[in-house]
């Protein structure tokens, strides 16, 4: 299709990837069970998007990890140094895939000493044993993984901004089954991730999906395609389960994408709101190639189903591929106009949220539940330590909340012509980014979970009333209140941006 042109005003966008493959063992991060490989299925990247147009400036960088936190992007900025880049414009997220890095990570309250593991322990009666993890060691350390990542992704930052070239972009749609809720209701008022839905007292899954891609296409000053912006609501998580190194489903979008658009092209993959979400379809259950260690998720009996290829294998991750290629393709085939000029924002806001607090019975459950799992415990192991996480992590909560009412999260808004890009540091429920998407002044809006922080799920009143993980105390530090501030500061930016 022939591309007409908008009257240039100078945009500048540059693109940078790093590769990330770890050369040596790693811990994968993400699960309650240990997990040490260098097993690669697909290659990990950073890739990094900088945009400098009408006299600001933004770059987005997207990790394949589970997460990122405030310390490694604070260690980014001070590695990116003066370059010409105010660093507080360096937002920095992930596509939340559970087969990359484990590293350093500190706690958000520096008053507050201690782990899950140091809580459970306090418990321990003094024959008990613990029984650490005795396959991480010869493996990369937390702390080389960290300064690892911190340089990588500094790299990756500098090289996007020195890359900077004059060129146009297209806003474009598609729509695909990537994410589904992950939730399931029963008859009693509860809810369990992962739960069985082939249960005489399921009712419901608790939300719904999204099933829109939100898609920005980049081009040179020769009209040739340099890179895809993508934005859905699901993690990169069909193969959580494995011990394996793995980039998931978007490893191979981009791979279908270079095979078609130039092996040059760029991918720059971004999270929406999808804590309640998965790449699984938990009514139409199908099973796992090979069995799998998380007992959340080992049915007794299953039906076969005709429906997805397991998605907990590698089949699945180039069936999302695929779907999430083929509108992309589509979106293309449809481009006519290429944007040379664009208003451009970008506001940084750190805003505190409300502590979600411990009450004091709920204190004693947790206590009176672990001193009930010791009883005549003479071990403890890595399972066990998973298994009580719950109970010691509103413990911890407990210790915390006497120093602490709030927790600080760092926001990016940004207004890039017709489109408003928006993050927040939370594994936030689809509920909240809908509101945000339906009610901006936007005519695109870009939502960015587990950006700018890692602090955890930020789940619905909803979720909080059914329980389970991702809506225990211990899953995040913010409830549904914050939620409800998130969407009303979040939408009052983006009023503000497009006034």
């Amino acid at each position: 299709m022939m591309l007409a042109e908008t009257k240039a005003a100078g945009i500048q966008f540059g693109w940078a990837e790093t590769d990330i493959t770890p050369k040596e063992k790693i811990a994968l991060e993400g699960e309650f069970f240990e997990r040490v490989t260098n097993e690669v299925e697909t290659p990990l990247t950073v890739t990094a998007l900088a945009i400098e147009a009408d006299g600001d400036a933004t770059v987005i960088c997207s990790c394949d990890l589970e997460g990122v936190t405030s310390e490694l992007i604070e260690a980014v900025r001070a590695r990116v140094g003066n370059i010409g880049l105010d660093p507080k414009k360096i937002i920095v997220g992930c596509v939340h895939i559970h087969n990359s890095y484990t590293y350093r990570r500190n706690s958000p309250f520096p008053k507050a000493k201690g782990n899950s593991l140091r809580m459970i322990q306090t418990y321990m009666p003094a024959d008990c044993r613990y029984i650490p993890q005795v396959t991480s060691g010869d493996c990369m350390s937390p702390d080389d993984a960290f300064d690892f990542l911190a340089d990588s992704i500094a790299k990756t930052v500098i090289n996007a901004w020195n890359a900077r070239a004059e060129g146009g972009y297209v806003p474009g749609f598609g729509r695909a089954a990537v994410g589904m809720n992950r939730r399931v209701c029963y008859a009693d008022g509860t809810a369990k991730m992962w739960g069985d839905a082939d249960s005489p007292d399921f009712t419901e899954l608790e939300g719904g999906n999204d099933s829109g891609i939100e898609l920005m296409f980049v081009y040179d000053s020769a009209k040739k395609l340099t890179g895809v912006v993508a934005n859905i609501a699901c993690p990169a998580q069909v193969m959580e389960q494995r011990s394996i190194i793995s980039s998931d489903y978007w490893g191979k979008v981009k791979i279908l994408l270079r095979e078609k658009y130039g092996k040059d092209l760029f991918l720059l993959p971004l999270c929406a709101p999808a804590g309640d979400l998965c790449p699984r379809d938990l009514i139409r259950w199908v099973e796992p190639e090979t069995p799998i260690k998380d007992p959340n998720v080992i049915r007794i009996n299953p039906k076969v189903r005709d429906a997805d290829p397991s998605m907990f294998d590698v089949k699945g991750t180039w069936k999302i591929g695929k779907r999430i290629f083929y509108e992309i393709e589509s979106a293309l085939e449809e481009v006519s106009e290429i944007r040379t000029s664009a208003i451009h924002r970008h506001m940084v806001e750190d805003l505190k949220f409300p502590l979600r607090r411990v009450t004091e019975q709920e204190k004693q459950d947790a206590e009176e539940k672990l001193r009930a799992f010791f009883k005549g415990r003479k071990e403890l192991d890595y399972n066990d330590s998973a298994a009580l996480y719950v109970y010691a992590g509103t413990l911890l909560r407990y210790e915390v909340q006497k120093q602490y009412d709030s927790v600080t999260a760092e926001l990016h808004f940004v207004r890039f012509g017709s489109l408003a890009f928006a993050s927040d540091p939370f594994e936030l429920f689809l509920n909240f980014g809908n509101q945000i998407r339906a009610r901006s002044a936007a005519r695109q809006t870009f939502l960015l979970q587990l950006t700018g922080g890692a602090l955890g799920y930020l789940p619905t009143a909803t979720a909080e009333g059914h329980g389970h993980y991702s809506a225990y105390i211990s899953s995040g530090y913010v409830g549904h209140e914050g939620g409800e501030l998130l969407v009303k500061e979040t939408l009052a930016r983006i009023d503000e941006l497009f006034k």
